[in-house]
């Protein structure tokens, strides 16, 4: 994480609270590109904000509920098709509650970067995609 943290006795907890965000936050993230949660649209629905966006890799633009509807149809929601193989993964908490994770995937010969920012309003509904973003990186490119 890149947040300066002040010194004293409670920055070990603060930073140990910090990474345990981050890590849900990539937890989820990765739970999203499962198979069995992509084609499920309640447990889908459960790891996305009710305010979320998506830009796709093709430029368009997802809502909540067009992502809940379709998703179980998409590419890698299939346990015997193609997968989301993820790598590079990174996370930032930027403000309580409000984690950004960036990465890279590889989608049966494709590649995307992608920035996901996550946020958690409670306990009780957890983690939640707010606003996801893939960007194709074309064969030439590092």
């Amino acid at each position: 994480m890149t947040e300066q943290l002040g010194h004293g006795v409670g920055e070990e907890a603060r930073t140990a609270d910090e990474a345990g965000d981050v890590n849900e936050a990539i937890a989820a993230e990765l739970r999203l590109m499962d198979p069995a949660v992509r084609s499920s649209r309640t447990r889908a629905g459960q790891l996305l904000d009710p305010e979320f966006i998506e830009v796709g890799t093709s430029g368009r633009r997802y809502t909540y509920d067009v992502m809940v509807a379709g998703l179980a149809d998409d590419p890698g929601s299939s346990a015997d098709g193609p997968r989301y193989e993820s790598s590079a993964i990174t996370g930032v908490l930027l403000a309580p509650g409000l984690v950004h994770l960036t990465y890279e995937t590889d989608f049966d010969g494709r590649r995307a970067r992608r920035s996901s920012i996550w946020r958690k309003r409670s306990e009780e509904t957890g983690w939640r995609m707010y606003y996801h973003q893939g960007t194709p990186v074309p064969p030439d490119v590092e």
